[in-house]
């Protein structure tokens, strides 16, 4: 029995020495990632210095004013020279990364592309324009880490196709950007790297998962960047940073880069940037023989400039509330307010509910994405330190079934936490077979035909809705997952949406806050009045939406959006 005592206690005592170790050198990877990251950062602030003083009279004020079309002209023109451009953005996203952390690293070989494109007999539609990419968006002899200690060995061989059609476009990728851990998360925060902060307020968060690119754009470091988006990974940092993103059709542009998590829901790629006129201009450019020559599964169809021109009356149904998950009071008012500017200007409006939203985000969305019960997920984070804002998604997946199940049932009457509600819909709501996952499938595709259906019965062009903002307190998003309901259905049914700041918080907003009660007004509600409050002055947004393939009408419709709210 003392033998065995003796063993036993050997064990444990190896398990936890192991453990500890284990640890350590987690750490020491991360260390070593952060110095890594500094010394490129100083280097590139060096060679900045070094410009400047080769370059006194560099305008960099009126640089960074022009907008992405004016700017690409004077480039084509010559009265700028790219180097000049692509050293005065370098010093502006170290400036701002000073004050956000949104910068993973200035990617050095951009100096080499600065030469590339002077070689090049064309000069394309993004002729020296410096852009910026999250970082799971694979750049040659760089890291795609998601956030994630596994991913900090290995590099990428090559560049995305995403990557080549920007270069063969004339663009210059010359940094990526913070990401939070896994992705699997609208904050903007991993161990690694740490917590982005939202520009405008050092408080709150810029987003994610593409909120290093929403920090960096908004803070005036970059004239445009991409994005990627599965839930509202590029639309909750537009919001939140007030800019104009786009999630196109998921088929529509692909890449080669990290994604750890595959599922019947489309990652989609887009641009972000300060006006649409840029978003455009991206797209027309990506959508090139290019594009379709290295990725022969992207369907060749040209960015279509007659439709995005077009200044015909639109058919525009809109909402301000899903029904599911009600958003605080400026998102609502954003949505009337541009509802009747539309309608000054001529466009018929029609009023549109979406079909059956609590189904859709816990049967189809949460099911989705843990239809295993979250073994998949565990994996991503196994032999990792899991960031503070997403221990409570990584411990429900963790606890036994029977465990989950009886605090689902416990605490369902009571409405007590959402976090719960999560366990519960992610235990609940699994596959428990692989003809319940086709079943599944099915069932995603079932909706999509039901909601195409009745947006064709009103005879919609496009539809006007909330998104969430303003921006949340850092360390809510982990608290609030159910809160994306505006924007996680558009990639349940794969339409382009897009994002356009028209408004911004005001006194009236808060005060009307105060009195905000939600749904019924239970912890949700109450964690989400928490969450946004104090956000006076930050931007106001709403979403724009077209039927899949209509990209470039979604696009036209933010325009119109935009124009408006610039008008009034």
């Amino acid at each position: 029995t003392s033998a065995a005592l003796a063993l036993l206690g050997g064990s444990v005592a190896a398990l936890v020495v192991w453990k500890w170790l284990g640890k350590k050198m987690i750490q020491k990877k991360m260390v070593e990632a952060r110095r890594t990251r500094d010394e490129g950062l100083k280097k590139m602030a060096k060679a900045v210095q070094q410009f400047r003083e080769q370059v006194p009279s560099a305008q960099t004020d009126a640089i960074l004013s022009l907008p992405l079309l004016e700017l690409t002209e004077r480039l084509r023109e010559g009265s700028l020279s790219p180097r000049t451009v692509l050293y005065t953005y370098i010093e502006k996203a170290l400036e701002v990364t000073q004050q956000t952390n949104c910068l993973q690293h200035i990617i050095p070989e951009c100096e080499e592309q600065l030469q590339e494109i002077q070689q090049h007999k064309e000069k394309g539609l993004l002729y020296g324009i410096p852009v910026s990419i999250k970082d799971h968006i694979g750049h040659k002899g760089h890291l795609t880490t998601c956030g994630l200690v596994q991913c900090l060995g290995t590099l990428m061989e090559e560049d995305s196709v995403l990557v080549k059609v920007l270069k063969k476009q004339g663009a210059i990728p010359f940094a990526t950007t913070n990401v939070p851990q896994s992705l699997f998360s609208y904050d903007c925060s991993n161990p690694i790297f740490g917590q982005t902060l939202n520009p405008f307020n050092p408080q709150k968060s810029p987003g994610g998962s593409s909120g290093g690119e929403g920090a960096l754009i908004a803070g005036g470091g970059s004239i445009l960047g991409i994005g990627s988006d599965v839930a509202g990974s590029i639309r909750l940092p537009s919001s939140f940073c007030g800019l104009c993103g786009l999630k196109a059709t998921a088929e529509r542009l692909r890449w080669c880069g990290c994604l750890l998590l595959s599922h019947p829901v489309p990652c989609a790629l887009g641009p972000m940037a300060r006006d649409v006129d840029s978003l455009a201009l991206c797209m027309k450019a990506l959508l090139c023989q290019e594009m379709f020559q290295l990725d022969p599964t992207v369907p060749p169809i040209p960015f279509n400039e007659e439709v995005y021109s077009s200044s015909a009356p639109l058919r525009v149904g809109y909402y301000d509330t899903d029904g599911y998950f009600p958003l605080p009071p400026c998102m609502r008012r954003a949505v009337k307010e541009t509802r009747r500017a539309l309608q000054a200007a001529g466009h018929q409006l029609v009023p549109f509910s979406p079909p059956r939203i609590p189904y859709v985000m816990t049967e189809l969305f949460l099911k989705t994405f843990f239809a295993d019960g979250g073994r998949a997920l565990l994996d991503v984070f196994s032999g990792d330190i899991v960031d503070p804002g997403l221990k409570p998604l990584v411990n429900s997946c963790k606890m036994p079934r029977l465990v989950k199940k009886l605090l689902a049932l416990l605490l369902k009457p009571l409405q007590f936490l959402l976090l719960l509600e999560i366990k519960d819909a992610a235990m609940i709501s699994t596959c428990r077979s692989v003809k319940e996952m086709w079943n599944h499938h099915h069932q995603i595709q079932l909706y999509r035909s039901q909601f195409i259906t009745q947006w064709k019965e009103l005879q919609l062009d496009v539809v006007l809705c909330p998104v969430l903002g303003p921006a949340l307190t850092t360390g809510y998003p982990g608290k609030l997952l159910t809160a994306i309901s505006s924007t996680m259905l558009y990639n349940i049914l794969n339409f382009p949406a897009g994002v356009v700041p028209v408004s911004t918080v005001t006194e009236a907003d808060e005060e009307e806050l105060k009195l905000y009660k939600g749904c019924c007004d239970d912890p949700w509600d109450r964690t989400l009045k928490q969450a946004v409050s104090g956000a006076l002055g930050l931007p106001v947004a709403v979403q724009c939406v077209a039927l899949p393939w209509q990209d470039e009408l979604c696009l036209r419709f933010m325009k119109e959006v935009e124009t408006l709210s610039r008008d009034k």
